[in-house]
């Protein structure tokens, strides 16, 4: 990324100290990390005792970095942090340190039992995210040729993917999404590639209508295309199911929701292994993704994150495995009560056997290191917080269900501590339309529930009560 920079005596002396700098960490997270298991690296991520002790005056807890830029020793520095020749941050917009530990701990965890390397740039929301995973593939030209562009991505995501997709960029920039409606069928995806096609999108498992698909096949596809495989995980989460390892490309969160919990900002990031497939020539992009779109495209447009929220959301990642599995298992408890309920017509929750995709969430969705747990000792299927419902009577009746919630919030969030619940067709889809709607098979009458960390059986109280109301 140098560029026409010259290189002089003084900027090769910051170069070849900062090169020794960046093996001693290599050998670090390969000698050391990479043989630790999941709950260490989230606790720990690259955040040492030599760092607290020799830098931060000993703070256990990663420093937030308030200030707008860094400062050079000199002029040398200066040329080579500018140039990208040297790990830098010089202005908040860019980089900062609290953003890195925050991102070399999301790369290491989404990269948790992969063979190869990745690397994270964290985004100022999920949506920012987005825009920064697929943006690179939609230059206008490649080869220097202008030509029309699309992409194949799954019909059930989230309304505002379904907005930036079909809005931001279809009727707004010309760009083609073509919208796979069952994502379960492969014969579909291949049906939506030609020349043109830039990369393949799935979320997974969808919000709010838990769709999925084969990881595997789809990103085998992409690379039979020579595309990459993007990959929304927010709801899973490494502790539940990482992509990369089956094949993905890249992984994108809103690490506001199920990575955090809290509530207490706005995040997102984009997590991709270095080396990913491309049609598109460029090597920068291709060899190391997630740098490439930090320093270069995301340095112009400026969705990065903030330090404190780095730090705050770094914070509520550090006990992500139990908190998912304790979610997880009061959704599954939840949701057969709500199969048994008279007042319900359906639910849609992957850990019920019955479930149409439940054989292929149990191929992807396992507890991570739960072989090596003291409660399990042995691989364990978990399925999330994420679940819905339909009630009884059309969509009059589900706001009457919805009304009487006491406990759980009406709210549009999800992945928090406390259970949220929200009704996706006057809310997070409302935008997209009816037509939208059931393209995505979101009914009027659907609740999307989100159980948090409450005791199951009070969230299951608080919806009895509720669906009593139903006529």
């Amino acid at each position: 990324m140098a560029g026409d920079t010259e290189i002089t005596p003084g900027m090769q002396r910051y170069i070849d100290r900062n090169n020794a700098y960046l093996a001693k960490r290599d050998r670090y997270i390969r000698d050391v990390v990479k043989k630790q298991r999941f709950d260490t690296i989230a606790v720990h991520g690259l955040y040492t005792m030599e760092d607290a002790l020799e830098d931060y005056q000993g703070s256990i807890i990663e420093p937030i970095f308030m200030s707008t830029s860094q400062a050079y020793r000199d002029s040398d520095e200066m040329a080579a942090a500018l140039a990208y020749l040297i790990p830098t941050w010089c202005y908040s917009r860019i980089a900062n340190p609290s953003t890195y530990y925050y991102e070399w701990t999301l790369a290491l965890l989404e990269g948790y039992g992969f063979d190869g390397e990745t690397s994270c740039v964290s985004t100022s929301s999920g949506m920012a995210a987005i825009m920064t995973a697929v943006q690179p593939f939609l230059v206008h030209t490649r080869n220097d040729v202008r030509e029309p562009r699309n992409f194949v991505a799954t019909a059930q995501c989230y309304g505002g993917t379904f907005q930036q997709f079909n809005v931001r960029l279809a009727q707004e920039r010309a760009i083609e999404c073509r919208w796979v409606v069952d994502s379960t069928n492969l014969d579909e995806w291949a049906s939506k590639i030609d020349e043109n096609t830039r990369f393949l999108y799935g979320e997974l498992p969808s919000n709010p209508g838990l769709g999925f698909f084969d990881i595997a096949a789809v990103a085998a596809l992409a690379h039979e295309h020579h595309l990459p495989l993007i990959v929304d995980a927010t709801v899973a989460t490494p502790a539940l199911m990482r992509p990369i390892c089956h094949g993905a490309d890249i992984v994108v969160h809103s690490a506001t929701k199920t990575l955090t919990t809290s509530g207490f900002g706005v995040c997102g990031a984009v997590i991709a292994r270095k080396g990913l497939v491309t049609n598109i020539p460029n090597d920068a992009l291709k060899n190391d993704f997630a740098l490439y779109t930090k320093y270069l495209p995301n340095r112009d447009y400026g969705p990065n994150l903030h330090p404190m929220q780095a730090i705050l959301s770094l914070n509520d990642m550090r006990t992500l495995r139990s908190k998912v599995d304790m979610m997880s298992r009061s959704t599954m408890k939840v949701a057969q009560f709500l199969q048994k309920h008279p007042k319900v017509e359906s639910v849609e929750y992957l850990g019920l056997p019955d479930h149409p995709r439940h054989e292929l969430a149990s191929k992807y969705m396992w507890l991570v290191d739960a072989e090596y747990d003291e409660q399990y000792g042995k691989p364990v299927n978990r399925y999330g917080h994420l679940m819905s419902f339909c009630v009884k009577g059309g969509a009059g009746q589900a706001r009457v269900a919805f009304d009487g919630l006491q406990r759980i919030w009406r709210a549009t969030d999800l992945g928090r501590i406390k259970s949220v619940a929200t009704i996706p067709a006057i809310s997070t889809h409302q935008q997209q339309g009816e037509e939208g709607r059931k393209l995505a098979h979101i009914p009027p009458n659907m609740v999307r529930l989100c159980v948090g960390g409450e005791h199951p059986d009070d969230v299951i109280r608080d919806l009895d009560q509720a669906l009593h109301r139903v006529k």
